[in-house]
């Protein structure tokens, strides 16, 4: 079964037979919800954002949200930390009113989503405002040129806490060159950093996401190397001298930064 809106025709729901719905995208599948179980993550990039935030220390966490689609990892967020205030920049309005009409939130929920794109929403918010920040956005299949930009990074490290982490949800051809240049470019605002990625793409065999994570303090790598180890999927941690090796010679953006890639087959990506 599907469900699509007249204001929003690049975007159409599709239901499984375990009552979950994935959001498909200018003919990409974008994210995956299961409404009576906001804990079940199923595709592999979600499941590594929310290891990341699983290291921050327990209870309720100030997350701001670049992206919306379907609101799976918010709706995590509250199902795993109740009460947690969030934000969710999402300039399109329709895909909102759609997501939000057949997979309702659930009830006292602390999610406010705002009809703004994520280089301005940012902007707009108070310094030292979140405990997290996840920047998870795409156009056409690719990241946004401007949320991999210097200005951008930078905006993202006024608004962290100091202890804070900052999240990208990026995707790259095989050799990850791209993704070599938004570490580059994220470091010079948030100096450490790592990467967590299943091993076939940390090895060049696909194309395929990865997530980089970033703050302005010591990384809890234990924690980090912990959690990847218990991953579904075989995945890995890249940061130290493995991660200087694989952003060798990258140049950072400038402020405008650069779209990712276009994916290969567009519109054939498989939830794994």
């Amino acid at each position: 079964m599907s469900a699509g809106s007249t204001a929003a025709q690049h975007v159409w729901l599709e239901w499984d037979e375990r009552g979950g719905v994935t959001v498909h995208m200018d003919g990409s599948p974008q994210s995956h919800v299961q409404p009576d179980d906001p804990t079940l993550l199923v595709f592999e990039y979600i499941q590594h954002l929310a290891l990341a935030i699983d290291t921050m220390p327990p209870g309720p966490l100030g997350v701001t949200h670049v992206g919306g689609a379907g609101l799976t990892l918010p709706r995590w967020v509250e199902a795993t930390r109740p009460g947690s205030p969030q934000i969710v920049l999402e300039p399109d309005e329709a895909l909102t009113e759609l997501v939000r009409r057949e997979v309702p939130l659930p009830r006292r929920h602390r999610i406010r989503v705002r009809p703004v794109d994520g280089l301005t929403g940012v902007r707009a918010l108070r310094d030292d405002s979140a405990d997290v920040v996840v920047t998870d956005a795409y156009a056409g299949g690719r990241v946004p040129a401007e949320l991999v930009g210097t200005a951008y990074a930078h905006e993202v490290a006024r608004v962290l806490k100091p202890t804070g982490i900052a999240l990208w949800n990026l995707a790259d051809e095989p050799g990850m060159r791209w993704v070599a240049r938004v570490v580059a470019t994220v470091a010079t605002s948030l100096p450490h950093v790592a990467v967590i990625a299943t091993h076939e793409v940390l090895k060049g065999r696909r194309f395929g996401n990865s997530v980089l994570v970033a703050s302005a303090s010591p990384l809890p790598a234990e924690a980090l190397r912990r959690d990847v180890a218990r991953a579904n999927l075989p995945t890995g941690l890249r940061e130290g001298a493995a991660l200087t090796r694989l952003v060798a010679g990258a140049k950072p953006f400038d402020d405008r930064g650069m779209q990712s890639p276009p994916p290969p087959e567009a519109g054939k990506w498989r939830a794994r």
